[in-house]
């Protein structure tokens, strides 16, 4: 019995050993990460490659692009098929804005969406979490209006 504990034990710690993260980036590093990571994924939509947006998307993502949010990378990416459909980008994005938390795993992005006639049209934010093989992944995105908020 002894000896069944002890052999488990061990099979644990080499478990945990596998499942080690990578070290975490620090915080200018992890922002220029952060940042080329979302111009990456803002050019899929340039590019017209719908098969490379999937692939910035995390399995559990959730998308805030319609009346109802859209849960789960699939979802996401059937939903959006409607945006890559025409040889045209109906839009374009560009990271503006990017904060990292201090434990280096969270990040948000925000900024500007043009349309085809680089007017702007819609701000956006995201939010990326890395993932344990260090590669960041989108879990949150949301669009919003353009508001003048008073300004001349």
């Amino acid at each position: 019995m002894v000896m069944r504990i002890v052999s488990l034990l061990g099979a644990c710690l080499i478990l945990a050993g596998c499942t080690t993260q990578l070290p975490r980036p620090d915080a200018t590093q992890a922002r220029q990460q952060v940042m080329a990571t979302e111009r990456a994924f803002a050019k899929t939509m340039a590019d017209r490659d719908l098969r490379a947006f999937g692939t910035f998307l995390a399995d559990d993502t959730v998308f805030f692009s319609g009346p109802t949010p859209l849960r789960g990378k699939q979802q996401v990416i059937d939903f959006w098929s409607r945006f890559y459909a025409k040889p045209e980008a109906p839009f374009s994005w560009v990271p503006e804005e990017v904060e990292v938390l201090e434990a280096g795993d969270l990040a948000l992005s925000a900024g500007p969406v043009y349309n085809p006639a680089g007017k702007l049209v819609a701000r956006f934010t995201s939010i990326w979490r890395r993932e344990p093989s260090g590669e960041w992944r989108i879990i949150f995105d949301k669009g919003g209006e353009v508001c003048d908020c008073g300004k001349p």
